[in-house]
């Protein structure tokens, strides 16, 4: 029926189907649907709706049910046996004209019983049978094209002790009921049998206790009136253990068969002398996925699931198998939607009975991980090797460098500022340290720097650093800062961990000519969140995360992978040294933390860094990140004289030269010795008057550390400072026990060395 209100509730037409239903016997009786179902508690709630939703002006629909002795309605329509009757009404808007007429609500009234009881009698139905397939002596199973199961019968359930709920609610999935590699054999019969056909299958499937039940499934994929599949397969499982089927002998052993034939991890198939697959098993499936529709129509060459460059080494192999020849070389093959995927196939031949066609049998093994390995561990074996190389270059560079910056500073200081030759000296030690700087990357590449770690807090040590980092990017890049909220201390160099940000803001500078935003977000990262994450390499752990993005042009995915190997770059000639990332892996890995890249083009880059947490007393943290700037203001003030006798111990005589002179121009006695042996000799002499020996750590004949074991024994009370182009940690493992010493890296400056001896004698 159909009525037709005001916004305000006035009728302004009725058909005969509505007065028929409300029971209204001439045109002034025709009542409203809130009149005509008053006196109903209990479908006030769903009229009141009805009603709010008209005088809203927006559609609304409810079902109601009327209890039996119903009046007027009663007297109208088909009640159910208990006497209820069920109506649907709605409602919805007319819009106001453009005249003057008014929005209009119009009603709708239908009387819905006989559905209903309809739908009941299909539900009683339906239950019947559910009950009669709960109640068979086999299993039924239906699931869909996502390997969802939509339906469990109680006998198979029971079988594998599984939980109806969790079937009725699509928690279950194949992998769960079907052992091994079988959940793909039964997708491959899904999708290659039509409608009407029936596939069977002798496999296995996994109780919850992960117990093996053998069962047979016949399966059959459901389908519409044109043949095409749905979403549905179903399937009738019948229980072969304890001699549930009985057969003879020889069709008992060709189920064992093909019950280890289709549980075998590995892939494999079995070919005819052309090349087309005869039979898979699961694995098989599994590792081509999509095959099984094509094996079904019995023409799928083996060279069609591979790419195009090694199908006639395959093609040799099969023909090679047919022969009957058993020394048949394995053949690497490389497949997947787009070549993505690399394997291995091993073939071998089969003696052919009366009936049977398949000539060879194929085993096929994914080896894409294996190759991403092999992968890696080639380019690691390559990293390290340009590392080794970079050390050695960097350490001869370093002694260069320390005598060029040395002398500079010893001219420098006999010449005033106004001298034509003072900024000549100046250049000269500029671009020294340039050069000191490069050398400090290489070694940070190949993670043999020198790093005085501390321990730091993150939201101390970037506050410091955005300063800095707004004058570094410009006006046209938003730098924001996000603090992570009781971020835990971390252990880094600190010096170090900048140079790293300042590094990824330089490359996200250069990645947004035109502007953008830089964001770098800190927060805590438990081991338990850790583990959840699928970067490679990261080791599960509780970490403090810092992590740098831009909204640059992103990096091709071609490229991600190289971004960190030496001296690789994107930028053009002169305007990168391909070093920069390099040195950060460097600095991050040597500091026992982690980094990972992710970019997406147009969009932006974002490199996360994890540094182990660092368990400490808050004070300590706390103080950590003004500790260097206040020990560098102290030794600014200090007095860096002194009268001690130092025994220089140093090959190179440019070094050696400098520092002499150095020392000497703050007051020290310094005695010389070019080697191991001669200091010794040296010692033995003049032992009683050395305060401390300075020397270097690599040397012909005899290195600092073993220097160091024979001083002992002359002078056990004896200071030394060890000096070196390597990091600390490089040699400090060949000094026994817990030795105390001083320690210099090269290149150094006049003043660092004033300031390493003045501070080693005090100690």
């Amino acid at each position: 029926g159909v009525m037709i209100t005001t916004a305000d509730g006035k009728i302004l037409y009725a058909n005969d189907a509505y007065r028929h239903l409300t029971g209204a016997d001439g045109e002034g009786s025709v009542t409203t649907i809130e009149r005509a179902f008053a006196g109903h508690p209990e479908i006030a709630e769903q009229i009141f709706r009805l009603v709010r939703a008209a005088r809203q002006q927006r559609p609304w629909s409810e079902e109601i049910r009327l209890p039996g002795e119903a009046v007027p309605l009663q007297e109208r329509g088909e009640a159910d046996p208990l006497g209820a009757r069920w109506f649907r009404i709605s409602v919805r808007q007319i819009p106001a004209g453009r005249g003057s007429r008014a929005a209009l609500n119009v009603w709708q009234l239908a009387e819905t019983t006989g559905e209903r009881r309809a739908e009941e009698a299909t539900f009683d139905k339906l239950q019947q049978i559910i009950d009669y397939l709960d109640r068979a002596p086999a299993g039924f199973l239906s699931v869909d094209r996502e390997g969802r199961i939509e339906y469990v019968n109680a006998t198979l359930a029971e079988w594998l002790d599984l939980d109806l709920s969790e079937a009725a609610s699509g928690q279950l999935k194949l992998d769960d009921l079907f052992a091994g590699e079988a959940a793909a054999l039964v997708t491959g019969g899904a999708e290659a049998g039509r409608a009407q056909d029936m596939r069977s299958f002798d496999i296995d499937l996994a109780r919850r206790d992960a117990t093996r039940l053998p069962v047979r499934v016949f399966l059959k994929a459901s389908g519409t009136r044109n043949g095409e599949k749905d979403r549905l397969s179903h399937m009738l499982i019948l229980d072969r253990s304890r001699g549930a089927v009985e057969e003879g002998d020889a069709r008992a052993a060709a189920v064992r068969f093909s019950r280890f034939f289709h549980s075998a991890p590995i892939a494999i198939a079995t070919v005819d002398a052309d090349g087309q697959i005869c039979s898979t098993n699961a694995a098989f499936l599994r590792m081509f996925s999509g095959l099984g529709d094509r094996v079904a129509e019995g023409e799928t060459p083996l060279a069609s699931l591979i790419s195009s460059d090694v199908r006639e080494a395959i093609e040799t192999a099969i023909a090679r198998a047919s022969a009957g020849q058993t020394r048949i070389d394995p053949v690497d093959i490389v497949f997947g939607d787009n070549n993505e995927r690399s394997g291995r196939f091993y073939l071998s031949p089969v003696e052919r009975g009366e009936e049977g066609r398949e000539t060879a049998i194929v085993y096929a093994i994914d080896t894409t991980e294996q190759r991403a390995l092999e992968m890696q561990i080639a380019q690691s074996q390559k990293v390290q090797a340009v590392g080794q190389l970079a050390g050695g270059i960097a350490h001869d560079f370093n002694n260069v460098l320390t005598a060029i910056i040395g002398f500079s500073e010893l001219l420098l200081a006999s010449h005033r500022p106004t001298d034509p030759a003072f900024q000549d000296i100046m250049n000269i030690k500029n671009n020294a340290n340039r050069a000191a700087g490069m050398v400090r990357q290489l070694l940070a590449f190949s993670r043999q720097q020198t790093l005085r770690p501390q321990i730091l807090s993150l939201t101390d040590v970037l506050s410091e650093l955005k300063i800095l980092l707004d004058h570094l990017l410009g006006e046209t890049i938003e730098l924001t800062v996000e603090h992570g909220r009781d971020l835990w201390p971390v252990k880094v160099d600190l010096h170090q961990f900048e140079q790293v940000i300042i590094n990824l803001a330089v490359n996200a500078r250069d990645a947004m000519p035109e502007g953008g935003k830089l964001t770098i977000r800190t927060a805590n990262m438990s081991e338990r969140e850790s583990e959840r994450l699928s970067f490679p390499g990261l080791q599960p752990g509780d970490y403090v995360v810092c992590s740098v993005s831009d909204t640059g042009h992103g990096i091709p995915a071609d490229v991600i992978d190289k971004i960190f190997d030496p001296f690789f770059t994107t930028k053009e000639v002169g305007k990168g040294t391909g070093l920069g990332l390099s040195t950060v892996i460097g600095i991050i890995k040597q500091s026992g933390g982690y980094i990972y890249p992710e970019s997406e083009l147009g969009k932006g880059t974002t490199f996360h860094i994890f540094l182990p947490r660092q368990i400490v007393e808050s004070e300590v943290a706390a103080e950590g990140a003004g500790a260097a700037s206040e020990a560098a203001d102290a030794a600014g003030k200090r007095d860096l004289t002194g009268s001690a006798t130092v025994l220089l111990v140093e090959d190179e005589e440019a070094v050696r030269s400098f520092a002499v002179r150095a020392l000497e121009s703050r007051g020290y006695t310094v005695l010389e010795a070019t080697t191991g042996v001669e200091a010794l000799e040296v010692m033995d002499k003049h032992g009683g008057e050395v305060d401390l020996v300075v020397s270097d750590v690599v040397m012909p004949e005899m290195d600092g550390p073993t220097l160091l074991q024979h001083l002992r024994k002359r002078k056990s009370d004896v200071k030394i400072i060890f000096v070196s182009g390597y990091a600390e940690d490089a040699f400090k493992k060949n000094l026994e026990g817990e030795e105390e010493f001083g320690f210099l890296p090269k290149p150094f400056s006049l003043k660092q060395l004033a300031e390493t001896v003045k501070q080693t004698l005090e100690e």
